[in-house]
């Protein structure tokens, strides 16, 4: 297997190359959980992987509660599927809590007040009530708990998450809101731990394989031991492949889509086809430009799955205005192709036409 073959078969099993998803929580299943800090990068990378939708329709989907925002993985939101929620959480959450410890003591959260304010946040939600984090820190000041230091209420609200007492509510204009867990996602069939692992690590290296045990060990946050026992139980419906005397997990592949000469995305911050994988070089081409935009955790423009650039963008009433920084010289028909992704871009905002500005960025890199 070589780095080419890597990156195609991600491009296929990231559902980039094509797909045929029609609802965003069919996206979310797929991939077991998409990073979303960035909420709306998060609906964009859910809308590559879909045939024609708009933003609009996706934060439909997620005001309508048939996606979920919550803390459940490294620790950061991820936007999961409501039948999925539980039982990430029981395999998770302790991972998580964990590498917030340090974060509980420094703030003095311990268990006597967590469990306090899951008692007010209960009482404050219940019957349906969707609340923003401004009305909950003042009623968790008024009933006591020290909540004015926003971190402090981060903390405590994905604690709050992470014990599946509250998850996201629909968005109220731009503000985000809390509902009760038992409220907004009906009792689903559980799992019991192993199943759990199970579960997530077919998805894992279904949907991001080919994929390394150190990939799947740092976008699940489990440990090593946990990511090996994954794999154990899951390995007849993997094949391996080794690259670079790395082993590399994936689902058999299905035929490789065939794409055009240059296929260009997009994409979001923390998108994952990047933060998915511990070790980012295959999909850096012929730059080794990982150290010189904060790991490409950013908003990244690939061609046929090669990081050329990065971009921003700035909206307009009718057309969005797209700054791209090019991290390596292009050839003749990939400009084209960055140009098509940022119309599919601006399609997506509903807005009319996209405008790109260029910069040649590598040049004062070398």
């Amino acid at each position: 297997m070589n780095k080419a073959q890597i990156v195609q078969q991600r491009l296929d099993n990231q559902r980039l190359s094509t797909s045929d998803f029609k609802r965003p929580a069919d996206v979310v299943r797929w991939l077991g959980a998409v990073q979303a800090q960035d909420f709306n990068g998060a609906k964009w990378a859910l809308a590559q992987r879909m045939g024609d939708t708009t933003n609009a329709l996706i934060e439909k989907a997620y005001n309508e509660g048939k996606i979920l925002r919550t803390h459940v993985m490294r620790p950061t939101w991820h936007f999961v599927a409501p039948d999925d929620i539980r039982w990430l959480l029981q395999l998770t959450a302790s991972r998580v809590n964990t590498a917030l410890g340090s974060n509980y003591r420094n703030f003095e959260l311990d268990e006597a007040t967590f469990k306090l304010c899951n008692k007010i946040l209960t009482s404050a939600l219940k019957g349906g009530k969707h609340l923003t984090r401004a009305s909950l820190k003042k009623l968790l000041n008024e009933s006591g708990v020290a909540a004015n230091d926003p971190v402090r209420l981060a903390h405590i609200l994905a604690h709050a998450e992470l014990d599946g007492i509250i998850c996201s509510g629909p968005m109220l204009g731009k503000q985000f809101t809390y509902a009760l867990l038992e409220e907004r996602v009906p009792q689903t069939k559980s799992l019991d731990r192993e199943q759990a692992l199970s579960k997530l690590t077919r998805r894992y290296f279904t949907s991001h394989g080919p994929a390394t045990l150190r990939d799947f060990t740092w976008w699940s946050g489990l440990t090593a031991a946990d990511a090996k026992n994954g794999i154990a139980m899951v390995e007849r419906h993997l094949i391996t492949m080794v690259h670079d005397d790395q082993i590399f997990w994936s689902a058999p592949a299905t035929k490789t889509v065939q794409s055009p000469k240059a296929r260009a995305h997009l994409l979001s911050a923390f998108d994952e086809y990047i933060v998915a994988y511990k070790d980012r070089k295959a999909i850096m081409g012929r730059n080794n430009v990982s150290s010189t935009v904060n790991g490409l955790m950013g908003p990244a423009i690939i061609v046929n799955g090669e990081v050329v650039g990065t971009w921003k963008s700035a909206h307009g009433n009718e057309g969005v205005k797209i700054e791209v920084k090019l991290l390596r010289s292009l050839k003749k028909y990939e400009r084209p192709a960055i140009k098509n992704a940022a119309n599919g871009y601006a399609k997506f905002l509903g807005l009319q036409e996209s405008t790109l500005e260029w910069h040649e960025v590598f040049r004062t890199l070398q």
